[in-house]
């Protein structure tokens, strides 16, 4: 039986505390699997100790998450890509399940589901926002995915291969659902465990800063994926200030024939007009949407499939 090639992928900065324990416990649980280590011009040991460890080892140089994923995306050839962060709160052991999971069932994506094992593991604000951010992108694109911002997942090349990142930090992981939800790409979830960090090591995401970084990824992915939703919301919005402001002043006409408030009329209509020209940008755009939705499919079909799938019954 052919074995598919693994890369296990590790995104880090500054986790020279736990960064070998990841690579030895990926390599046990996955013997097979290449484990790359991209250094994040980390200014600690990561480097020294990833590659110690036996990684192959790669820096770069822009910094942040997506930054890295992007180049990782596009260096690394395999059938099968294990995305994991370095910071040893998720499981190995686990590994073998989600690519079981993968070709099994000839999936794109598996995402790992976080199932804390503390509460030191999984802070209540980052869970808070994870349901919060969460939650809109279920309400919007689809509720396959309860956990969008696992940084365990598994993808298939073709998952890989046509996946348009654009993000920088830590949004990636709401971009990479995004895709698989707009594509209607075959995904799955797994619960796994998720424990806290190795004492002495500090998270790196800032529940704020990140927190709303990840909100304005949704809200730019909303107007540029679903346009017509948006423009259409807006124009609504529009409209209904137009109504509550011209209603009392066509009222008074009626009764007096005049207008006394004539600059009111004035904004009343400008709005009316703009809430009309809002729905027709909708329009608009949603049938470019829908063109460059169809490139990314054709993107998706055109990445050959190296490892073959097992036949549906």
């Amino acid at each position: 039986m052919i074995e598919p090639d693994i890369a296990v992928l590790v995104p880090c900065y500054n986790e020279d505390i736990a960064i070998r324990g990841v690579i030895e416990s990926f390599r046990a649980a996955l013997p097979t699997a290449i484990i790359f280590v991209y250094d994040n011009n980390s200014r600690d040991r990561t480097a020294e100790v990833a590659r110690a460890a036996g990684a192959i080892v790669r820096t770069e140089r822009l910094q942040g998450k997506g930054n890295v994923v992007r180049r990782m995306f596009a260096d690394i050839e395999a059938d099968i890509y294990v995305l994991v962060d370095g910071d040893g709160t998720y499981d190995a052991a686990s590994a073998p399940g989600l690519v079981r999971k993968l070709l099994d069932e000839s999936l794109d994506m598996v995402n790992a589901v976080r199932v804390e094992n503390s509460v030191a593991a999984y802070r209540a604000g980052h869970r808070f926002g994870n349901r919060v951010l969460t939650g809109c992108v279920a309400w919007t694109f689809g509720s396959r995915s309860s956990d969008m911002l696992s940084g365990y997942r598994v993808f298939s090349r073709r998952f890989v291969k046509s996946f348009p990142s654009l993000a920088e930090g830590f949004e990636i992981e709401t971009e990479l659902t995004v895709h698989a939800l707009e594509l209607r790409l075959p995904i799955a979830e797994i619960p796994t465990p998720y424990r806290e960090r190795p004492p002495g090591s500090v998270s790196k995401l800032n529940t704020y800063r990140d927190g709303f970084r990840i909100a304005n990824t949704i809200f730019n992915l909303i107007k540029e994926e679903k346009p017509l939703a948006f423009f259409a919301a807006v124009a609504l919005l529009l409209a209904v200030v137009a109504i509550a402001l011209g209603a009392p002043i066509m009222i008074t006409y009626r009764h007096t024939g005049l207008v006394p408030r004539l600059p009111t009329a004035i904004l009343a209509m400008g709005l009316m007009l703009t809430s009309f020209l809002s729905l027709t940008c909708g329009l608009v755009l949603d049938t470019v949407t829908r063109g460059r939705k169809e490139s990314k499919r054709l993107a998706y079909l055109s990445i050959p499939i190296r490892f073959p799938r097992p036949p549906r019954h």
